[in-house]
């Protein structure tokens, strides 16, 4: 293992080279998102980008690098889970986004998600921000059960699964018509589902 280098992604210095990485990761989306994984090279990029191609091989050294970092820059960012009020508010309101960033042409969160199928590093930055995101929507269950709208012991990442998978199964592996009223039923279900405890951890005293 080398110590990160200014050339290297794993800093995020500012000026200069923040700039320069923010051009190319910006030419990575419109790139995937105009021609795929299959049309995405690092010389397009790099023109695209208005960067000199070499600039592109020494920091990214590849295409999954350059996914890899578009993936991590994801992460990075402040945003946070609806907080609408009640669980029910809070899970539509989250599949009525995740809806409109799958269901938008074109959809770049569809094409990385593909893109992670072919490219090893991609996955595993993938993965990070899978992790990262239903770690920060962990709030949303939190805040129910501090309501006593869920039992104490729900499971978050079960509940977050069930409320959000339809819309991926929907959209994105049966590349359906986008319904209206999906998002607003599958957060219903699950919430439902919560409520009667399907999402709950057995206490101690069960256990036993």
């Amino acid at each position: 293992m080398t110590p990160p280098t200014d050339d290297t992604p794993e800093r995020r210095p500012g000026g200069r080279t923040a700039r320069i990485r923010a051009q190319v990761l910006e030419a990575v989306r419109a790139e995937l998102g105009e021609h795929g994984y299959e049309g995405l090279t690092m010389e397009a990029v790099a023109a695209r980008a208005g960067v000199h191609r070499a600039t592109v091989y020494r920091r990214w050294q590849d295409v999954g690098g350059l996914l890899a970092d578009v993936l991590d820059a994801a992460g990075e960012d402040d945003w946070g889970p609806p907080d609408t009020g009640s669980l029910l508010g809070d899970l539509t309101a989250l599949n009525e986004e995740i809806q409109g960033s799958l269901v938008v042409r074109p959809s770049i969160p569809q094409a990385l998600m593909a893109a992670s199928f072919r490219s090893p590093r991609a996955a595993e930055a993938q993965q990070r921000l899978w992790e990262d995101r239903y770690t920060r929507c962990e709030a949303v269950v939190e805040r129910a059960v501090e309501r006593g709208e869920l039992p104490p012991r729900t499971d978050a990442r079960r509940l977050l699964i069930a409320a959000t998978a339809p819309l991926y199964h929907h959209l994105v592996l049966l590349r359906a018509a986008p319904d209206p009223r999906l998002a607003a039923q599958a957060a219903t279900t699950a919430a439902l589902a919560a409520a009667a405890g399907a999402f709950a951890h057995p206490s101690p005293d069960d256990q036993g």
